[in-house]
C-alpha cells in the first residue's frame, strides 16, 4: 500500500528511510510550536490556541504537500513572517491581529491563483541555473548562520555578531548554563559529522538524540544548571501527555472591515507577506531539490506546481485556524539529507505534529543546542553545491557571489533571491548579453527594485 502510495522504489527510498527522514525533519522544526506562540502572543493573541493552530494547520499543510507532489518538503509557520506580523504589524503600526491575520488570509488565496496559473512555476524555471545553485549554497550558509546561533556559538557583539566567549562566561556566572550549552551543541557538531564520514544510516537523528542524551547527564551531574529567566530550560521531560488547547479564540476571526477603512496599509502588509511567501518558499525549494538531484536536466523540478499549492493551501488553512503564514521549511534538507524523497517523510512530518498536540511537554523539551548541530552539518552538506558554479563565468558568477553573501548577511532567504536576480539582469544588460536572461527575469528584477524603493 505505501509503495503504491509514495512509489518508495522509483524514488530509491524505503518506508524505514522516510520515516527517520521525517523524524529527523520534525526534530530539527519542532521549536516552532514553542517559539510561534511566544512571538504571536506579543499581539494580543491567545498562545494556546496559537499553538494549537500551529500545529494542526503544519500537519495539514504537509499531508497536502504529500499528495499534491509526493515530494519530502515540511510545512509550518514561518519565521519572520510571524515577527512581522507580530511586532510590526501589530506593535509598531498598532493595528488589531484580526487585520494581520485577514491580510494572511488573503495573501494565502492570492498564493493560490498563482499557483494553478504556473505563474509560481514559471518564476521557479525563469531563474538561470547558475543562480539556483547558487540559492543552494546560500541556504547552507544561511542554515549554518541559524544552527551557530541557536548553539549559541555565535553571539551578538559590538560587531553584530561574535564568537561566544567562554572566559566572559565564567568571569558572570553563566558558564553552567549557557556554557555548557554552546559545549555541548559543539560535541553534537563532532559526533554528528563522525557518523555522517562513516556512514551511519539516521546519523542525523541520532546525533540530535545523543547531544540531548548528554544534555541531560549534565544536568543530572549539575554541569548544566537550567536558568529559565534567561531562556535555558530543564532538558529533562517532566511530564509525556497534555490536552491540546481549543483554537476558538484565534479560529476564523477576521476583520474584513480593515480593508476598506485602510486599504494602503491593508495591501502593503498583504504584499509583504506575499512577496516573502512566494520567494522563500521558492527558494527553499530550489535549494533542497539541488542538493537532492529533484532537478531534472532543465533545470526544472518535476511536480513543483504541487509543491507550491500546498505551500499556498497551507497559508489558507494557517489563517482560518488563527496563525501566521505557513510555508516550506529549510529544516527539510536535514531530512532530505536523511534520505526522504518522497511524501511519506512529509506525512511522518505532519503526523508528528499531531502527535505533539498531546505530547507537547515531550517534544517542547527537546533544546536548541541538540538540534542546532544537524542544522550545521546540514548547512556543510549544502554549501558544497558551490563547486558546481563555474567561477571563471565571471557574469554568471559574481551574481551568484550576491545570492550567497545576501542571504546569510541580510537573514533572508527571499533578499537572497532579490539581490540574486537583479545584479544577474543589471550585468546582463551592461555586457549585452540578455540573450542569457528570460523576460521573466526582467519583470522580477524590476518588482523587487520597485519593492525596496517604495515597500
Amino acid at each position: 500500500m505505501l509503495e503504491k502510495l509514495f512509489k518508495l522504489k522509483e524514488n530509491g527510498t524505503s518506508v524505514r528511510t522516510e520515516l527517520v527522514a521525517g523524524l529527523t525533519t520534525f526534530m530539527t522544526m519542532v521549536y516552532i510550536l514553542a517559539l510561534n506562540p511566544s512571538i504571536l502572543s506579543a499581539s494580543g493573541m491567545d498562545s494556546g490556541a496559537i499553538l494549537t493552530a500551529t500545529a494542526v494547520s503544519s500537519a495539514i499543510a504537509c499531508f497536502c504537500m504529500a499528495a499534491f507532489s509526493n515530494k519530502p518538503f515540511a510545512l509550518s509557520a514561518g519565521l519572520g513572517l510571524n515577527a512581522y506580523f507580530a511586532y510590526t504589524i501589530c506593535g509598531t503600526m498598532g493595528y488589531p491581529w484580526q487585520a494581520a491575520l485577514t491580510a494572511v488570509l488573503i495573501e494565502g488565496i492570492i498564493f493560490i491563483v498563482l499557483s494553478l496559473t504556473n505563474i509560481r512555476e514559471a518564476i521557479f524555471n525563469a531563474i538561470p541555473a547558475p543562480l539556483k545553485i547558487a540559492v543552494s549554497v546560500g541556504i547552507g550558509f544561511f542554515i549554518t548562520f541559524i544552527g551557530l546561533q541557536n548553539a549559541h556559538v555565535i553571539v551578538d557583539s559590538s560587531t553584530l555578531v561574535g564568537l561566544y566567549s567562554f572566559k566572559a562566561a565564567l568571569a558572570n556566572g553563566t558558564f553552567f548554563t549557557e556554557g555548557i550549552t554552546v559545549i555541548l551543541a559543539l560535541v553534537g557538531v563532532v559526533v554528528t559529522g563522525f557518523m555522517l564520514v562513516k556512514g551511519v544510516k539516521g546519523y542525523m537523528l541520532y546525533g540530535i538524540l545523543i547531544t540531548w542524551a548528554l544534555g541531560i547527564i549534565c544536568q543530572l551531574c549539575g554541569l548544566y544548571v537550567p536558568n529559565p529567566d534567561a531562556g535555558f530550560y530543564s532538558v529533562i521531560p517532566t511530564a509525556v501527555f497534555s490536552l491540546p488547547a481549543s483554537p476558538a479564540p484565534t479560529m476564523f476571526k477576521f476583520d474584513f472591515s480593515f480593508i476598506t477603512q485602510h486599504p494602503l496599509d491593508f495591501f502593503v502588509m498583504m504584499f509583504s507577506f506575499l512577496f516573502v511567501d512566494v520567494f522563500d518558499t521558492l527558494g527553499t525549494v530550489i535549494g533542497c531539490a539541488s542538493k537532492s538531484g529533484m532537478l531534472d536536466k532543465d533545470g526544472k523540478l518535476p511536480g513543483i506546481k504541487g509543491v507550491l499549492l500546498a505551500d499556498a493551501v497551507g497559508t489558507v488553512v494557517g489563517a482560518c485556524m488563527g496563525t501566521s503564514t505557513i510555508t516550506t521549511f529549510v529544516e527539510s534538507s536535514s531530512g532530505i539529507s536523511e534520505g526522504g524523497r518522497t511524501g511519506m517523510t512529509s506525512c511522518t512530518v505532519g503526523v508528528l505534529f499531531l502527535a505533539a498536540l498531546f505530547l507537547t511537554p515531550l517534544f517542547l523539551t527537546i533544546p536548541s543546542f541538540a538540534t542546532a548541530p544537524a542544522l550545521i552539518v546540514v548547512g556543510f552538506l549544502m554549501i558544497q553545491q558551490v563547486a558546481n558554479i563555474k567561477w571563471d563565468n565571471m557574469v554568471d558568477a559574481i551574481p551568484c557571489f550576491v545570492c550567497i553573501t545576501m542571504m546569510g548577511f541580510a537573514y533572508s532567504i527571499s533578499e537572497g533571491i532579490s539581490f540574486g536576480v537583479m545584479s544577474w539582469v543589471l550585468l546582463h544588460l551592461l555586457l549585452k548579453k540578455t540573450d542569457e536572461t528570460s523576460a521573466l527575469m526582467y519583470v522580477l528584477a524590476v518588482i523587487f527594485a520597485l519593492k525596496y524603493f517604495f515597500i
